[in-house]
């Protein structure tokens, strides 16, 4: 406690208050100092206790004292502490509340926590150790009253010739230029987006165009070339997609919408065997729609109109309430006899492995599954390990 002086509280000039705690209570080493408890401060070049009843009694000692500091948890009856360990007095130390100590560190003990995040302040400024790269000046004076006078209100510093506000001066500045450097960022995105918008519709146009040209010089054309220009094609997107800009709302707008997905899943339901997912579906629609993305409620009710207006798809929905895209050629007995035949030659199948086989995703090969099962060609083992399907042999 000898390291300590007497003090006014008040911060100095080129010196920044980092955290402040109430409820602390010093000890001298393992004893109690004669001090009450009060509030502790540190800067980035001093720490200060200041008394929470007696305003005039406040002491500092500088940072460049502390050697090292530990935690000490807290126990029974007793309150986490910080102990810090110190450097020997300076010679030209001012007077303080102790002019010896056999101790050569003190304690912190928070009576009403804090320590933690004091604890990882403290240690920032340790290793930053600012107080070597900005001398302190003399103190301004911030008048008298509670023990929270120290901040700054409203005073400024020189720095370089230059004006620098402090205090909540400052802060209040900081906030409104973060506030007109976020509005400048939105401003700036919202014109990207501007621009992506017009590109989008100049890709719409230039794939509309290798659309036609596919079209127009089938012959001159192989066709491994025109399913590269297609799969080209739905990455860049659908040209002119259906809209409810477009095609308005309502029925009008999901009979549109069905003739162009019917248009446009053809050739993916025949490349996986015919059947696709719901959520296989929307994720492929939306991809290749770009911006204009479609609602799950007004891709189901598109897809629940391709029966009425005779497109080669169909929505079905299985007894477990999986929904799944077919195409109408798709074959329910071709599907239970890929199944029996796959399980019969491997003598028992899980979902994950039928999958593995068909290259389809688990939750329609194991619909695949339930569906054979349903209609008696296969029986099931339900244990620990998973569901097994094998050949029903009764």
């Amino acid at each position: 406690m000898d390291r300590f002086s007497w003090s006014n509280g008040l911060l100095e000039i080129n010196e920044t208050l980092v955290i402040q705690q109430r409820g602390v209570r010093l000890y001298d080493g393992d004893d109690k100092a004669k001090l009450d408890v009060g509030v502790v401060l540190l800067s980035t070049h001093r720490l200060i206790w200041r008394d929470i009843k007696n305003h005039e009694c406040c002491i500092s000692m500088p940072l460049s004292q502390i050697i090292f500091f530990e935690e000490q948890a807290a126990g029974i009856g007793k309150s986490a502490k910080i102990v810090i360990h110190l450097h020997p007095p300076l010679v030209n130390k001012e007077p303080g509340p102790y002019q010896h100590s056999k101790y050569s560190y003190i304690k912190l003990s928070f009576k009403e926590h804090g320590q933690i995040e004091f604890y990882r302040r403290l240690t920032e400024e340790m290793t930053q150790k600012r107080w070597e790269n900005t001398p302190v000046s003399q103190p301004i004076s911030t008048g008298t009253g509670y023990f929270t006078t120290y901040v700054l209100l409203s005073s400024v510093s020189m720095q370089g010739g230059r004006t620098r506000a402090v205090g909540i001066v400052g802060i209040e500045r900081k906030i409104e230029e973060k506030r007109k450097e976020t509005d400048k960022n939105i401003s700036e995105a919202f014109e990207d987006l501007s621009k992506l918008m017009v590109k989008a519709k100049e890709m719409v146009e230039v794939s509309r165009s290798i659309a036609n040209k596919i079209k127009d010089k089938q012959g001159d054309i192989t066709e491994d070339e025109t399913i590269r220009f297609k799969s080209y094609l739905l990455s860049m997107g659908i040209a002119n997609p259906v809209t409810r800009e477009t095609h308005g709302s309502g029925t009008h707008y999901h009979m549109q919408l069905a003739k162009q997905l019917g248009d446009m899943l053809q050739a993916p339901l025949e490349e996986r065997g015919g059947m696709m997912a719901l959520t296989e579906v929307y994720c492929l629609v939306n991809r290749a729609r770009g911006m204009e993305l479609l609602s799950p409620e007004d891709l189901v009710n598109a897809c629940k109109m391709f029966e009425s207006l005779k497109l080669p798809l169909r929505l079905r929905v299985f007894d477990s309430g999986v929904m799944v895209v077919q195409l109408q050629s798709h074959s329910e007995e071709e599907m239970i006899a890929s199944a029996l035949d796959n399980v019969s030659e491997k003598g028992s199948l899980t979902a994950e492995e039928f999958a593995k086989l068909l290259g389809l995703s688990v939750l329609l090969s194991k619909e695949r599954l339930l569906l054979a099962e349903k209609m008696g060609h296969l029986c099931r083992d339900d244990s620990v390990e998973g569901l097994r399907f094998y050949p029903n042999l009764f």
